[in-house]
């Protein structure tokens, strides 16, 4: 008896071929697509920490640097903030309002005013508002140690007010006998808002005033320098004053970007500092 082949167990070589290339098309593809996959998540999770480094520092830098200044050093963040015009700018301006003056003091109005409250003002007022009036021409101007809203009069409209156009500097200028002049210039435009002699001085607070400035060999903007290379900041305020009777200084006023305050004492001879203290409020 012969028997058929069993042909349903056979395969050609091309059947096998083609299903051998079959499944070597689904492992490529399998491969891509996990590959495809692979990046894809790669991405997402590069992303997603990218975003994870940024996101928290824009939550949390920003408040907490508010928060830890104290209510004077908000105060001076505001003020400087608003000020445009500089330190050197400002006593240029001021000693080219008195012929052959020199700078004894200069105050940048908002930043630490209580340091000057120990010198009264003529006016019997502290308004940081008052302004002199354009008919005011005879009355008492500031002392010569500066109050602590530098206004020369007791009078002034709030239409008038310095305070409303933005910050004020506040200069001393003496001429060479000691006669003090006052210079009031706006702390934004550079401005001069008014300048009048100081009729407030006596011959006593003159001849003080003249022997001062022919003791100081160097110029407030020297110290300005000594005391800004000690301590990167923005100078507020600058004052010749005496140093116990051991001569005289430049005692100026150095505001950090901490907003903390440190008042430099520089020898107004030798340009040496001779005291420092810094003021953490």
């Amino acid at each position: 008896m012969r028997l058929d082949p069993r042909r349903k167990n056979r395969h050609s070589p091309r059947s096998r071929n083609l299903k051998v290339t079959g499944a070597a098309a689904c492992v490529a593809a399998a491969a891509l697509l996990l590959t495809a996959c692979g990046q894809s998540s790669d991405s997402a999770t590069s992303a997603a920490t990218e975003a994870a480094k940024v996101l928290p520092q824009k939550t949390t830098a920003s408040p907490s640097a508010t928060a830890d200044l104290t209510e004077a050093q908000q105060e001076r963040k505001r003020v400087l903030d608003a000020t445009e015009v500089t330190f050197d700018e400002a006593a240029t301006t001021a000693v080219g309002e008195v012929a052959g003056g020199k700078l004894v003091d200069l105050d940048l109005e908002g930043v630490d005013d209580d340091d000057r409250d120990e010198s009264p003002s003529p006016t019997g007022t502290g308004s940081p508002t008052g302004s002199p009036s354009p008919t005011d021409a005879a009355s008492p101007t500031g002392s010569p140690t500066g109050s602590p809203t530098g206004s020369p009069t007791a009078t002034g409209s709030p239409t008038a007010s310095p305070g409303a156009e933005g910050p004020v500097w506040v200069a001393e200028v003496a001429e060479k006998d000691g006669t003090v002049h006052t210079v009031r210039i706006n702390a934004v435009d550079g401005k001069v808002i008014d300048a009048r002699v100081d009729e407030d001085q006596d011959d006593q607070d003159k001849q003080q005033t003249a022997r001062w400035l022919s003791e100081a060999t160097q110029t407030p903007e020297q110290a300005a320098k000594v005391a800004t290379e000690k301590k990167k900041g923005t100078v507020t305020s600058i004052s010749l004053d005496d140093n116990d009777g051991n001569g005289v200084i430049w005692s100026v006023d150095v505001v950090g970007s901490d907003w903390k305050k440190t008042t430099f004492d520089v020898d107004a001879k030798n340009d040496t500092i001779v005291r420092e203290e810094t003021d953490n409020d």
